[in-house]
């Protein structure tokens, strides 16, 4: 007799429980979904692509609506204010209105400049600098 995955996964999820956020569970280790053991197990490189692609579907649709403008620029300058949101989120990322609007009316190196004065470039550093150049170069 085969074992049926759909059944087992439906026993699991009423068993373990669905749990979208990390949590710790009753031994202290660090969990997610049903009942994946993150301390012990983690994740697989397969399933860190597949995160990473929903991660970036997210992002591209949250700009899409944010900033439908943003579709305007050279695929460069897309992957910059992508890199950013994706850091930031599209919610803090709305809050660089000197950048953006830069950005916006073609003024690439003001926009660059714009964004290498704030806070968050003196964050994180180097990446600041690689999208700074991103915007720059288009």
């Amino acid at each position: 007799m085969t074992l049926d995955p759909m059944a087992l996964a439906a026993d699991l999820r009423r068993d373990e429980g669905v749990r979208l956020k990390p949590y710790t569970d009753t031994v202290g280790k660090l969990t997610i979904g049903v009942g994946r053991n993150l301390s012990d197990v983690g994740l697989s490189v397969s399933e860190v692509d597949d995160l990473l692609a929903h991660d970036i579907d997210r992002v591209m649709a949250d700009l899409d609506h944010s900033m439908p403008w943003w579709r305007t620029l050279s695929e460069a300058r897309q992957r910059a204010l992508a890199n950013m949101a994706f850091n930031m989120g599209v919610s803090t990322l709305m809050t660089f209105r000197t950048t953006l609007a830069h950005l916006q009316a073609g003024r690439f190196e003001q926009a660059a400049d714009a964004a290498l004065a704030s806070r968050w470039a003196s964050q994180v550093g180097g990446r600041a600098q690689r999208i700074a150049a991103l915007i720059k170069a288009g």
